[in-house]
């Protein structure tokens, strides 16, 4: 065999092995994911997505980091080395450390990732909100908020992740998506049949949800709120953004693999916020992610055990 011929096999073999390489990875590329379909043809939303993973993301964007939405390779490292740190410290709690993730903030609108001014009525009722977090002596058990008193954290509280306890399940019926937070033990129950919503008069905790599908994402849109819980804690001391009667979220849901919904909401309460804001975040599938039993009301000493306290206090300052 000639070293022409010989060259020349081995061209068209290389060219051969390149177009058959190029076609596999183009197919592969090309091979959409398949999102699941529940048997009665709702796009399948069901599982374990707890929020533990977004537990380093602070809600509202530190100011350095201006409108941009993810870190620095940088500043992700520093950002492991501190959950590294606080999985250490905390050893041995209640508390779920997380992962860390890129996000400098789960609020994305305003761009600045900071939540908005409150209005008048807003910073008047922030005022007034105090919890077991507030250094105060505690009068009656109306100084404590929802969640001191084990009966809700509300919403849109109850989506974002907390110190412990953040696992969300959604659980779905012909006709209805459900989601069980593991904090409180509360359940969402949205239907989708297009019913009209309670009158005004008819308060919620949680608000009122209706559902409905535009393709596969799930839109909620939840109304008819009490206006007595916090719609978000933040800060120091336990204080928090307060709600109103007129407090409206509404929610989308996609999901976008097997383990990632895209999930964001908007939130406007024009009594209480100069403008609405948006938090944008994926929920991340756990199927070993156990939802532990809440008993938090029926155990509750920590408001007896303040109030009794505060009067003792009380009695110490008068003699």
């Amino acid at each position: 065999m000639s070293d022409t011929f010989r060259c020349s096999v081995v061209i068209v073999f290389a060219a051969a092995l390149v177009v058959t390489t190029s076609l596999a990875l183009s197919a592969q590329a090309t091979r959409a994911w398949t999102p699941p379909v529940t048997s009665w043809g709702d796009p399948d939303l069901t599982g374990r997505w707890p929020v533990t993973h977004l537990n380093g993301t602070p809600v509202q964007r530190p100011a350095e980091f201006g409108d941009r939405r993810l870190l620095t390779d940088q500043e992700f490292a520093k950002r492991q080395a501190d959950i590294a740190a606080n999985r250490i410290r905390l050893a041995g709690a209640w508390a779920e450390v997380g992962e860390a993730n890129r996000l400098t903030s789960l609020v994305v609108d305003p761009a600045n990732g900071r939540l908005p001014p409150l209005t008048d009525e807003g910073r008047k009722r922030a005022a007034a909100m105090t919890s077991s977090w507030s250094d105060m002596l505690f009068a009656s058990v109306n100084d404590f908020n929802a969640l001191d008193r084990c009966m809700t954290r509300g919403m849109p509280a109850s989506m974002f992740p907390f110190m412990y306890n953040s696992g969300i399940e959604i659980l779905q019926a012909p006709g209805y998506v459900v989601i069980r937070f593991e904090l409180i033990h509360e359940t969402r129950v949205i239907p989708l049949d297009g019913r009209p919503r309670p009158a005004a008069a008819i308060r919620f905790w949680l608000g009122e949800p209706r559902g409905r599908w535009e393709g596969r994402t799930l839109v909620v849109e939840t109304t008819n709120f009490n206006g007595r819980t916090p719609m978000l804690i933040v800060g120091p001391g336990g204080g928090g953004i307060p709600t109103s009667e007129a407090l409206r979220v509404i929610e989308r849901f996609t999901r976008v693999d097997d383990d990632t919904i895209d999930y964001d909401m908007t939130v406007e309460d024009p009594v209480v916020l100069t403008r609405p804001w948006k938090a944008a975040f994926p929920l991340k599938r756990d199927p070993d992610y156990y939802l532990f039993e809440y008993a938090c009301h029926e155990g509750n000493q920590a408001i007896s055990n303040a109030l009794r306290n505060s009067r003792h206090l009380e009695s110490q300052s008068s003699r």
